[in-house]
């Protein structure tokens, strides 16, 4: 279980364009934020 304050474990996801981004990429170099939208279609 992550807690406040603790590091966001390393993955992988596919961004709009299905290019694979990894958080790693971003270590050190600025901040992410990480948005999780449901499809306007889905009964979410």
């Amino acid at each position: 279980m992550i807690k406040v304050g603790d590091q966001a474990p390393s993955f992988e996801l596919a961004d709009h364009l299905g290019r694979k981004i990894s958080l790693d990429q971003f270590k050190g170099q600025r901040h992410v934020m990480l948005l999780l939208y449901p499809l306007d279609w889905t009964p979410t």
